[in-house]
């Protein structure tokens, strides 16, 4: 059930493989696992963002309430990444989504390349790339701090 839910975690915005992967650890998954599985759940949004953008969003717009929600998601991604992406273009991207912090992820890095006109698979491979960063340092800094914590507690 830890893995499931590490999983489910890794696949909701804001939480993404930064949120599971300690959730899985921490439910005594073996970090490998944790990286392995946490990581491939939050590529799977990737393409599930480009999808809904491409399809559904315009088709929403005539909502007045989600046309305020998704501008404002819109503006901020386009906020966060903009002076990376305009200056590395994929690179940037890749960089931006790397940054293991809330609100730099797979959900926000395929909104800016969506809203920059970054798709198709050059923009899936560096989103990628940069959810397998992101997930590599979150990875190793649970592992650390575990080991860190437990140096603590021995003394």
């Amino acid at each position: 059930m830890s893995l499931t839910q590490a999983i489910i975690l890794s696949m909701m915005p804001i939480a993404e493989a930064r949120g599971g992967i300690p959730w899985a650890i921490a439910s005594g998954i073996s970090p490998l696992n944790a990286f392995i599985f946490c990581t491939l759940a939050n590529l799977l949004v990737i393409p599930l963002v480009f999808l809904f953008f491409d399809f559904a969003h315009k088709h929403l717009l005539v909502f007045s309430l989600y046309k305020k929600l998704s501008e404002a998601i819109i503006e901020r991604a386009r906020k966060k990444a903009d002076s990376n992406i305009k200056k590395w273009g994929y690179l940037g991207l890749m960089i931006f989504v790397a940054i293991p912090l809330p609100i730099t992820g797979a959900y926000t890095g395929a909104t800016a390349a969506w809203f920059f006109g970054l798709r198709g698979r050059k923009a899936y491979i560096y989103l990628s790339l940069g959810v397998l960063v992101a997930g590599a340092i979150v990875t190793l800094a649970v592992i650390t701090g575990v080991d860190a914590f437990r140096v603590l507690i021995a003394k």
